[in-house]
């Protein structure tokens, strides 16, 4: 883990921006079977599957789009220029993220400082995405006691004035937020990172209107919601939409966290919600899974971060939610951080849980490690964005092969997820591909397996196979899919 420098944490990590754990030299000139691992049995003895793809078939824009990445709560140093651009790179829409106490915003009655944020903020803007800010502060001045289960400030004007104008600033003086979600996990209080701690459905929802009003005087075209609750299989959320209907009070969405490695559970969530939500008509509030990922493990060592188990557990979560119809989703998170104990103690009764959480048993969650590393993971969300266009028709003959497919026209993108638990096996895929525009095309394979195939330097995955093929009506192929791995297809234009 990073140590905190004497120049501050700021400085810390910009001068780590252009680290990273793997060798970069000569990537691009390692050819594919050196990147792949070997399967333990011959590939001929290995379990076939079946997977149809029809592009001709228009099941509708395909909108992985809105499946992104959040950030934040650890600390508040700004996102270094390789997180940045390794975000921009992505294409993200939205990313979400926390508005904390250490930013130390209004320090004292009357008087703010952006010091801290505004370049925390910015950072972000330049990763070309909009912003869905949780607000978890507690200004001193307003909250002066330092106590998790304090949810009401000392003056309920004064509080509604610095909410005024934290989104004024990054609403509409900086166009920067556009959702803005009220508290963060406060069926949990600190345990989940922040510092409220409001077990009553009935009195979140007092806290939620009194700050619903003075962000849409700011900014009345802004999307608020909550409660970001950290039970979502809980009736925690549910009691709080009931209160919005019945008191007619403004929810332009409702947000939920998950951590699991079972992806039914993900889509679970969301079908809960879009059954409750289903008298709602045209109005129905959107349904964003704020945070999510996988399980919570006992262990944490940095070969675990790398293990392409985790891309593939996320991958397919991703797949479960969107068949779902979930508006939105964010996995947590970007990078990873070092927590800085001195931040939290101001307002924090236990600092120690931020400690252990991201200090002592990391959970090594992010797209980018803490010395900006890049992880597995940051290639699905890379793999994601090349699915540009319709959904076309793909079925897999095994629940165990979660797929997906799309077209523009001239190409033809298929992803594959081999994931099960306890473990999916090394499988030998025969891709059939019907009523795809005849002639010349590249195919082109991409992987994330245990080979590692990509570009640590350029943040580009390596191609694992890449050919010309001369393409009929009714085209097949066979691709080793290597036990939780993600393997992506792609057929388009040959190149002259």
């Amino acid at each position: 883990m990073a140590q905190r420098s004497s120049s501050g944490p700021e400085q810390g990590a910009q001068e780590k921006e252009a680290a990273t754990r793997e060798p970069a030299s000569q990537e691009h000139a390692q050819t594919a079977w050196r990147l792949s691992p070997a399967p333990q049995r011959p590939f001929a003895e290995l379990p076939a599957v079946q997977v149809g793809v029809d592009l001709n078939v228009d099941h509708g824009p395909l909108e992985l789009w809105r499946h992104s990445v959040g950030h934040g709560g650890i600390n508040s140093v700004a996102l270094p220029d390789r997180v940045v651009k390794g975000a921009a790179r992505l294409h993200l829409r939205l990313v979400r993220i926390f508005i904390q106490e250490f930013f130390g915003i209004y320090p004292e009655h009357g008087r703010f400082d952006w010091s801290r944020l505004d370049p925390y903020m910015e950072r972000f803007a330049r990763t070309g995405a909009k912003v869905v800010a949780a607000i978890a502060i507690k200004p001193k001045p307003l909250y002066p006691r330092v106590d998790q289960k304090v949810w009401q400030p000392t003056n309920d004007a004064e509080w509604q004035q610095v909410v005024g104008a934290l989104v004024k600033r990054y609403s509409v003086d900086r166009p920067i937020v556009t959702y803005l979600e009220v508290g963060n996990e406060t069926d949990i209080g600190e345990n989940g990172g922040c510092p409220y701690l409001i077990p009553d459905p009935a009195d979140y929802a007092r806290y939620y209107r009194l700050t619903l009003a003075p962000i849409v005087q700011a900014f009345p075209l802004a999307k608020v919601g909550g409660a970001a609750v950290a039970n979502g299989a809980g009736d925690y959320l549910s009691a709080f939409i009931d209160i919005c209907r019945k008191e007619r009070l403004q929810l332009d969405f409702v947000s939920w966290h998950l951590y699991a490695d079972d992806a039914d559970r993900h889509a679970g969530l969301v079908e809960k919600y879009r059954k409750l939500l289903e008298g709602c008509g045209e109005k129905r509030p959107e349904m964003l899974v704020t945070e999510w990922n996988k399980s919570f493990e006992p262990v944490s060592v940095e070969e675990a971060a790398f293990d392409p188990r985790r891309a593939a557990i996320a991958a397919s979560a991703i797949l479960a939610m969107d068949a779902a119809r979930v508006d939105g989703s964010f996995y947590y998170h970007l990078w990873d951080q070092v927590c800085y104990r001195d931040e939290f103690r101001p307002f924090f009764q236990d600092p120690a849980i931020m400690t252990r959480h991201w200090n002592e048993v990391p959970h090594r969650f992010g797209l980018f490690g803490v010395e900006q590393e890049v992880r597995p993971q940051y290639f699905v969300f890379q793999m994601l964005a090349r699915m540009q266009g319709l959904r076309a028709e793909a079925e897999a003959d095994t629940s165990d092969l979660k797929v997906i497919a799309s077209h523009d026209g001239h190409r033809g993108c298929l992803l594959m997820v081999n994931h099960a638990r306890p473990e999916a096996p090394d499988r030998i895929v025969t891709v059939t591909i019907r009523r795809f525009s005849p002639g010349r095309r590249q195919l082109t394979l991409y992987r994330i397996d245990r080979g590692r195939a990509w570009s640590s330097r350029e943040l580009e995955l390596l191609p694992v196979e890449r050919r010309e093929v001369d393409v009929p009506e009714r085209f097949q192929c066979q691709i080793f899919c290597p036990g939780e791995s993600v393997c992506q297809l792609i057929l388009e234009p040959a190149r002259d």
